[in-house]
């Protein structure tokens, strides 16, 4: 872990290279608009178009993710626009089909976010910075699926964290940097299904929470577990960073057959940690 970590600080604090954009702020835009095209054309050429169906009878995996939390001050109007942007995207996702050996793409499925299509603005995180936007909050829907597809025989072709630590922990269930950002459409979420069976994902909204359940045609012989390790708070001067590794741990009857690292999480902290949220977190620290 600490020659991970090592290596994690210096390639925060020695980036090989600095964005273009960053350096000319005014050619944000037309680099967002470029990738944009770019991806769409690549998308159209390299994946396959999925379709809904009828529901499969098994169900994989299973989960729910509360719709509303405290993330700061004075988003509670963006967290309702949130779930209108919600219903929007699970009409597109509820239902979806990945055949075997095929891949999911959120962008590819979701398509185009706009007002004709009955987005609204919601929250949006950028840069560490909180945001409105057309179809914000979709985040949660790209977590939820990341979450939940990592419960079955898949492979993570393309997933990003957010590069900072935003808000504070306000009843987390998962492990830190468990989820997967994104930004239309050129930061994606892609798995491929590498079993031999169809995947088929199931959505649906509560009044409090987005549940949803990963299906297939019959049961599959390997169980998936996801367990974190090595999660702390690292101190260097002012500057707390957050780190941790994730694993994903394969079962055939309750027998462990293999682990594989599937992530490892290294972001900055932007609210402030004190002696008091570290202590009510039972959170360990490192100091360099």
């Amino acid at each position: 872990m600490i020659t991970e970590l090592k290596k994690c600080l210096f390639e925060y604090e020695r980036p090989k290279r600095r964005a273009l954009s960053s350096r000319f702020p005014f050619l944000v835009w037309p680099i967002i608009a470029m990738r944009r095209f770019a991806r769409g054309i690549y998308n159209k050429f390299t994946l396959k178009r999925l379709h809904q169906g009828n529901f499969l009878p098994t169900v994989v995996a299973r989960h729910s993710s509360p719709l509303y939390r405290k993330l700061g001050d004075g988003n509670e109007r963006l967290q309702i626009n949130k779930v209108i942007n919600l219903k929007c995207a699970i009409a597109k996702l509820n239902g979806l089909i990945i055949p075997p050996g095929e891949t999911f793409s959120f962008w590819n499925t979701v398509g185009r976010v706009s007002r004709k299509r009955g987005y609204v603005e919601g929250m949006l995180l950028s840069n560490g910075k909180v945001s409105e936007g057309i179809g914000g909050g979709l985040c949660q829907l790209s977590n939820f699926l990341f979450w939940i597809l990592l419960h079955a025989e898949t492979e993570i072709l393309e997933r990003y964290h957010h590069s900072v630590d935003v808000f504070p922990d306000s009843g987390r269930t998962l492990p830190f940097g468990s989820g997967a950002t994104i930004f239309s459409n050129y930061i994606d979420l892609k798995v491929r299904n590498t079993s031999v069976r169809p995947l088929q994902i199931k959505l649906w909204l509560t009044e409090d929470s987005l549940k949803g359940q990963l299906l297939s045609d019959e049961s599959a012989s390997r169980k998936f577990h996801i367990r974190e390790q090595n999660h702390l708070f690292l101190r260097k001067g002012d500057i707390y960073f957050r780190y941790n590794e994730m694993y994903r741990e394969a079962f055939e009857n309750g027998v462990k057959k293999d682990s594989e690292k599937i992530v490892v999480n290294f972001v900055p902290v932007i609210y402030l940690i004190t002696e008091d949220y570290l202590k009510a977190g039972k959170y360990d620290v490192m100091s360099v």
